[in-house]
């Protein structure tokens, strides 16, 4: 029988990591007392340098029952290297892996149709919502304008998948694999290849705590994305460079045979335009230059992504 691990990430989570406990506890026991998973299956939560009590938490969640680990960072590193940290921890143990947020907005239902994909043969089973209806406008646009944007410039991307997944050992063993520093799980993970498989859940409301993702981090994390994923960008720097000089010469045309027709050419209203215009197209092209510039440095330095500083695991 196959050994199942759940690994959640936690950053400030202790307003919801009772009753995260709580329900995981009584998802993992439905599935073992139904022969789906082995009873050595475990929780493993991911301290990722909280700043209250979470950490406190999990010792007491372990000590008052075993099936509940954890793996504690030396300091926050965000949630992409938090997940990864459990991820590769997990896989030493576990012959499958499902990943989830800790603010219980994932349905946990969808865990027992993942564990039937994995028995079916499948690798990868990704998590996907049916919809976004419970999102506001604004979230529910960018949020699929990001996957729409993310694939026409050439990332490999599940649309509406997080990071709610099932990975079997072989392809935790292969996500090893690959050593970059601007690690981008939602991206990466097509890339591996083999048998994958989509299973669709409606997403709930957070139960408690506030969300670890204001826009302001939202968008940083969408641009680390497609600057992980593709080089296009870079591509249209040189499109809109080209673009730029025929425009130029179209209006040098224009004024030309203006200035024969007799007609009067607006020439501080058309030099200020020209400045603002191209001015922004330098410093923007410069920007995303500088972006791919800087992911390069962070490369070759190949600075550890973490450092655990604890494990508790019997």
């Amino acid at each position: 029988m196959n050994t199942l691990y759940i690994v959640v990430p936690c950053y400030n989570e202790e307003e919801v990591l009772p009753e995260t406990s709580k329900r995981l506890k009584a998802k993992m026991d439905s599935l073992i007392d139904s022969g789906n998973i082995s009873k050595n299956s475990k929780v493993m939560f991911v301290n990722d340098g909280s700043k209250d009590r979470t950490w406190e938490l999990i010792n007491l969640l372990h000590e008052a029952d075993k099936r509940f680990t954890g793996v504690c960072l030396s300091r926050n590193r965000g949630h992409q290297n938090a997940l990864l940290a459990g991820l590769m921890t997990a896989k030493n143990y576990a012959d499958m892996v499902i990943s989830m947020d800790a603010d219980l907005q994932d349905d946990m239902d969808a865990v027992d149709r993942m564990v039937e994909k994995f028995n079916e043969g499948c690798d990868i089973v990704y998590g996907v919502r049916s919809s976004r209806e419970t999102d506001t406008f604004f979230k529910r646009f960018t949020a699929e304008g990001f996957y729409k944007l993310t694939s026409a410039l050439g990332g490999e991307v599940v649309f509406n998948h997080a990071d709610y997944r099932l990975m079997s050992k072989r392809a935790l063993e292969a996500l090893s694999e690959y050593g970059e520093v601007n690690m981008f799980l939602r991206g990466i993970v097509p890339m591996l290849g083999y048998k994958t498989d989509i299973v669709e859940y409606e997403r709930g409301e957070r139960f408690a705590g506030e969300s670890k993702y204001p826009l302001k981090k939202m968008l940083a994390f969408a641009g680390d994305g497609i600057t992980s994923l593709s080089s296009k960008p870079m591509k249209f720097i040189s499109t809109a460079g080209i673009l730029s000089l025929v425009a130029a010469f179209i209006l040098l045309v224009v004024f030309i045979v203006g200035a024969f027709m007799g007609n009067t050419i607006w020439g501080w209203r058309i030099l200020l335009f020209a400045i603002a215009f191209f001015s922004g197209l330098i410093l923007l092209s410069i920007g995303i230059v500088g972006e791919y510039i800087g992911k390069i440095y962070l490369e070759t330095k190949q600075r550890p992504r973490y450092f655990i500083s604890e494990i508790i695991h019997d």
